[in-house]
């Protein structure tokens, strides 16, 4: 699970109310404000890790910001943060959570907690499949007695048993929480349709 202190870009063209998220997130995580998209392109990079994004700001929108991100390939969770109520644009942004504001102290720490455990839950998934796949390759290639003679092999099994464990682990916080027991459940239901038509 994920255990350093995320770097948080907080993108806000009120700078009362950035400093405000800045404060409610200081004590967690390391903070940085853009009062305009221009700052906010500037300060993104690979070292942040979740964009809190207004949407409708002067100038470079958050829109667009968003879009650059993506292009630019940064691997980095973005929440809306904005009083743009949503529509059905949102469905093609690829933003990872959305807020209307006003938002409460708990629902900002609420949405970085999430979105730091999503992408430790990434990240061991990523890393499990990509061991398993040389587990699978080398299982079809080599013998039992070779398997069994490499250390190498055995340490990658141990590897497995653990990202296993921790996987499981995330899923389990994941599920703790309120918005995403409801999205699982969506998930589920809808793979089960998908299967039976």
């Amino acid at each position: 699970m994920a255990t350093t202190t995320p770097s948080v870009l907080i993108v806000e063209d009120e700078p009362d109310l950035a400093d405000l998220y800045a404060a409610w997130l200081g004590e967690s995580c390391e903070i940085e404000t853009a009062y305009d998209g221009e700052t906010a392109l500037n300060a993104i990079d690979d070292c942040i890790d979740i964009v809190l994004l207004d949407r409708r700001m002067p100038g470079l929108s958050g829109d667009r910001i968003l879009t650059t991100i993506r292009d630019r390939g940064l691997d980095c969770r973005v929440a809306m943060v904005t009083a743009v109520e949503p529509d059905f644009d949102i469905i093609g942004m690829g933003f990872d959570d959305y807020l209307v504001k006003p938002v409460s102290k708990d629902e900002l720490r609420r949405i970085v907690e999430q979105l730091q455990l999503r992408s430790s839950y990434d990240e061991q998934l990523q890393e499990f499949f990509a061991l398993a796949s040389k587990k699978a390759l080398l299982d079809a290639e080599k013998t039992d007695a070779e398997l069994k003679s490499s250390q190498e092999y055995a340490r990658l099994q141990d590897r497995l048993a653990v990202l296993r464990v921790e996987v499981n682990e995330t899923m389990s916080e994941l599920l703790k929480q309120d918005g995403y027991r409801q999205l699982c459940r969506d998930l589920t239901r809808d793979s089960i349709l998908q299967e039976s038509s």
